[in-house]
C-alpha cells in the first residue's frame, strides 16, 4: 500500500490552512491536520501549495505541523444507528462525544460514526449462489419501531454471493455477506460509506406528481409541494421559519425526517434537542425521534463544518431514499450556510460578487436542490427526497442575493410576513408574494384524492385574495363605506378565508393537522356561502346586515368546531347557511313587494 500524502503547514488563517512540502494530495480529499489530527479538506491545488479548510476549532495550531492524507474524500458511514441520532456537520455523534468529553467537543475528538459495539438483529435475505446487483437488499434490520432499515449492496458493487450468515445478532463491521465479481471479493456489512459530496445513483427519475401532504391548509391548498420536489421558506426574524419546519417535521407524510440545524443560534438548536424527542408521530404513537436524524452545527461550531453539514444530510436522505422511503430534508438556514461559503471565500482571497458573497454562490446552491427529485431505485422501489430550506434575509429583504438565487433553483416558494407574524398568524405565509410550480402536476392527484374540482375552487379562493389586495390599497385612502356592496362583500369573505382557512392554531388539536378531505370541504363552504350571498347583494341586502347574523363568525370557527373524522358535519353547515340566507331573501323580496304596494 502507498505511504500517505503528508505536507507542513506554512499558514493558518482561520479555518484556512496553507500546506508546503512534497506531496500529491487531490481536490476534495480529506486530511488529518496539525499533531491532534484535526478533520480538514483539500479545497485548492496549486504547483506548490495546497489550500486546506478545516472542520474544527484551529486555535493553537502552528506551523511546521504535519498534514496526512487519508486518501479519501469527505465521507460519511451509512448504516443502521442513523435514525434517532445526533450528529454534527461532519456526522460526528454529539450525544455519545458528550458522554466522553463533556458539553463542547474537544478538538481532534475521534469517535466512530455509528457504535461499532451494538448488536443488531439481522435478518438475512440473501443467501449462497444468489446474483445481486447494486441496490439489491441482502438483509433487513429493525432499526426502530417506525423505520426498517434495508442494508443494500453499495453501488459499483455485484456479483454472486458466495458465502452469507445465517439471521442472527451481528455488529455493523462483522461481514453479512460476500460478494464474488471476476477475481474480486466483497465482503459486505452492515454499513457502508459514501462521499457527501457527490449523489448518489438510481435508475431513473420519476415525475413530481404526488404531493408532500402536510396537513397545513395554506400549504397543501394553496401552496402545494410535491414528493421529490423542492421549496423556500425566506423570512426575517420571528417570522415562524422554524416553527413551520417542525410542522412540516411533524405532520408531513414523510417516512423520514432529516432536520439540518446550519448555523443557527445555539439556544434555536438547543430548543429542537429537547423538543423533538418529546414529540409524538402522530401516524405510530411513537416518539418522532424513531424516524428522525438530527444533523446540529449552531453558529458558534467552526464555520467550514456548517458549510458540509448540507452536505451530510443530503446523503443520509439519499441512502435512505434508495431503501424505497420518501424522505423530508429540512434545512434551517441555507443563509448561515451562505455565510460560511463567504467566509471561507474572503480568507482565500477570491473576488467577491453581490454583497461580498463568491461568484459560485448559485452553482452551490443548485448542486445542493438538484440532489431533489422522485426516482425509481436499483432495487425496484421508488422514494424521494424532498428538501425544504429556510432562508434568513438580513432585515427581511427578499432581493437579497441568498433568497434570489434560491428561487432559481426552486418551484415553491412560501414567503414569510412580518406583519402577519406580528398580528399572530401563523403559519405566516403571505399569500400573494408566495407560489407554487407544482399545481398543474398535481391537479390529477388532487381530482382523484380529493374532488374533481379541487383546483377550480382553489384558484376561485385565490383570486378572491387577490382582489381583497387590490381592494384595501383603496380602502387605505378613503375609506371602506364608499365601496359598493360587493365589494364589500369581497373583503368580508377574504376575512373568512384568511381567518377561517389559512390561519392555522398549531396548539389546538383539532386544527394542528388537517387531512386534504376536510381542507376541501372547508373551501367549498367558504365559496357556497359566497355564491349565496352574491345573489342576495343585487336585492339591496346590505353586507352589514348579513354580517349581524353570524354567519361569518360561523364558518370562520369551522376549523375548531368540526373535527377531521366528521365530514358529513359539513352538510349540516351548508344547510345552516342556506337557511340563514333563504330567510334574508324572503326578508327583502317582501320589503320590497309591501314597497311595491
Amino acid at each position: 500500500m502507498a505511504e500517505p500524502s503528508q505536507g507542513t503547514i506554512y499558514g493558518i488563517n482561520g479555518p484556512v490552512i496553507k500546506v508546503h512540502g512534497q506531496h500529491a494530495f487531490k481536490m476534495r480529499e480529506m486530511v488529518l491536520v496539525g499533531e491532534e489530527g484535526l478533520i480538514g479538506e483539500v479545497i485548492r491545488v496549486l504547483d506548490k501549495e495546497t489550500i486546506i479548510q478545516v472542520y474544527e476549532n484551529t486555535t493553537g495550531l502552528k506551523p511546521r505541523g504535519p498534514v496526512v492524507s487519508t486518501g479519501k474524500p469527505l465521507t460519511i458511514k451509512l448504516g443502521p444507528g442513523i435514525i434517532g441520532s445526533i450528529f454534527d456537520g461532519i456526522e460526528r455523534p454529539l450525544t455519545r462525544i458528550a458522554e466522553n468529553t463533556g458539553a463542547f467537543i474537544r478538538r481532534g475528538s475521534t469517535m466512530d460514526n455509528l457504535d461499532r459495539d451494538r448488536l443488531w438483529n439481522v435478518k438475512v435475505l440473501a443467501k449462497a449462489g444468489d446474483m445481486v446487483k447494486s441496490g439489491a437488499v441482502v438483509a433487513e434490520v429493525q432499526e426502530t419501531e417506525s423505520v426498517l432499515h434495508k442494508v443494500m449492496v453499495p453501488p459499483g458493487i455485484q456479483g454472486e454471493v458466495v458465502e452469507a450468515v445465517v439471521s442472527g445478532q451481528y455488529n455493523i463491521s462483522q461481514t453479512i455477506v460476500t460478494v464474488k465479481e471476476g477475481k474480486e471479493i466483497y465482503n459486505l456489512t452492515l454499513v457502508q460509506e459514501w462521499p457527501v459530496r457527490e449523489a448518489r445513483p438510481y435508475r431513473k427519475r420519476l415525475p413530481l406528481n404526488i404531493p408532500l401532504v402536510t396537513g397545513q391548509r395554506v400549504i397543501d391548498t394553496m401552496f402545494p409541494i410535491a414528493k421529490g420536489g423542492t421549496a423556500a421558506i425566506p423570512g426575517g426574524f420571528g417570522t415562524g421559519k422554524t416553527l413551520t419546519q417542525h410542522q412540516l417535521a411533524k405532520w408531513s407524510n414523510a417516512d423520514i425526517i432529516v432536520y439540518v440545524g446550519c448555523g443557527e443560534r445555539g439556544n434555536e438548536i438547543t430548543e429542537v434537542l429537547e423538543e423533538f424527542p418529546k414529540l409524538i408521530d402522530p401516524r405510530s404513537g411513537r416518539p418522532l425521534m424513531e424516524r428522525t436524524v438530527l444533523i446540529a452545527n449552531t453558529s458558534n461550531m467552526p464555520v467550514a463544518a456548517r458549510e458540509a453539514s448540507v452536505y451530510t444530510g443530503i446523503t443520509l436522505a439519499e441512502y435512505f431514499r434508495d431503501m424505497g422511503y420518501d424522505v423530508a430534508v429540512m434545512a434551517d438556514s441555507t443563509s448561515r450556510w451562505a455565510e460560511a461559503l463567504r467566509e471561507i471565500s474572503g480568507r482565500l482571497e477570491e473576488m467577491p460578487a453581490e454583497e461580498g458573497f463568491p461568484a459560485y454562490l448559485p452553482s452551490r446552491l443548485s448542486e445542493f436542490y438538484e440532489r431533489a427529485g422522485r426516482v425509481e431505485n436499483y432495487n425496484e422501489t421508488s422514494g424521494s427526497v424532498s428538501i425544504i430550506g429556510a432562508v434568513s434575509p438580513q432585515g427581511g429583504d427578499f432581493s437579497e442575493p441568498v433568497t434570489q438565487n434560491t428561487k432559481r433553483f426552486i418551484r415553491c416558494f412560501w414567503a414569510l410576513d412580518k406583519a402577519l407574524a406580528y398580528g399572530r398568524h401563523y403559519p405566516a405565509i403571505n399569500w400573494t408574494n408566495s407560489y407554487s410550480e407544482y399545481t398543474e402536476d398535481l391537479t390529477e392527484w388532487y381530482k382523484e384524492n380529493a374532488s374533481g374540482d379541487f383546483m377550480e375552487k382553489r384558484t376561485r379562493l385565490s383570486g378572491i385574495l387577490q382582489e381583497e389586495a387590490k381592494l384595501l390599497d383603496i380602502v387605505k385612502l378613503i375609506g371602506s363605506d364608499v365601496l359598493p356592496e360587493e365589494q364589500k362583500l369581497i373583503i368580508e369573505i377574504a376575512k373568512v378565508l384568511r381567518q377561517g382557512f389559512l390561519q392555522q392554531n398549531a396548539y389546538n388539536k383539532l386544527d394542528t393537522y388537517v387531512p386534504i378531505k376536510k381542507q376541501y370541504l372547508m373551501m367549498d363552504s367558504i365559496l357556497k356561502l359566497y355564491d349565496r350571498l352574491l345573489k342576495l347583494v343585487p336585492l339591496g341586502v346590505p353586507v352589514s346586515v348579513i354580517s349581524r347574523t353570524g354567519v361569518f363568525d360561523e364558518v370562520i370557527r369551522v376549523k375548531y368546531t368540526i373535527s377531521n373524522e366528521e365530514p358529513e358535519a359539513f352538510e349540516e353547515l351548508n344547510q345552516r347557511i342556506a337557511k340563514v340566507t333563504d330567510e334574508l331573501e324572503a326578508d327583502y323580496r317582501s320589503s320590497e313587494r309591501k314597497a311595491d304596494a
